[in-house]
């Protein structure tokens, strides 16, 4: 059975990916009381990063954003991983977002935009969020964005009031 969230993305011909495998000692997503915070994510299509280099120089802003978008697609199948439903996420709460970049590239915010813009077009006004758009020398696998999101969640469908 699909969610909301979920036939909002086949709407907008999306598929949300299985979980990326962690490539180092971590987990993709861990929840703390109402809160699901995700480890950055990569832009990984299958398996497979999609793009490499600095963003200004071997990667257009254009190209980035769209990396972006893929990583905020990607957290949201962290999120999922440990929520069990994407339906109870009631918003988001902060993405961070960093991008790898040329000396002289000062576009990080633009590039970010792919995540945010994916996030409010799925959960609509849940997508609104807290942000930073922060420029770095390299990211792991020579990855040109990387994007980390906090959530936080509805109670569970059986009621816990505990949280």
């Amino acid at each position: 059975m699909t969610g909301r969230v979920e036939a909002r993305l086949a709407e907008l011909g999306l598929t949300l990916p299985d979980v990326v495998p962690p490539v180092a000692a971590y987990v993709p997503a861990v929840v703390s009381d109402r809160h699901v915070h995700t480890s950055g994510q990569l832009p990984m299509v299958e398996g497979t990063l999609s793009l490499t280099g600095k963003v200004g120089a071997e990667v257009t802003p254009e190209e980035a954003g769209g990396l972006a978008r893929i990583c905020a697609l990607n957290a949201l199948a962290a999120v999922k991983s440990v929520a069990g439903d994407l339906d109870r996420v009631s918003r988001v709460v902060k993405v961070t977002g960093f991008v790898a970049s040329a000396p002289d590239f000062t576009g990080q915010p633009q590039v970010i935009n792919g995540a945010s813009e994916l996030l409010q077009e799925v959960l609509g006004a849940r997508g609104v969020h807290a942000r930073s758009a922060v420029g770095v020398a390299v990211l792991p696998l020579d990855s040109p964005v990387e994007v980390e999101i906090t959530v936080e969640l509805e109670d569970s469908a059986e009621g816990s009031a505990d949280v």
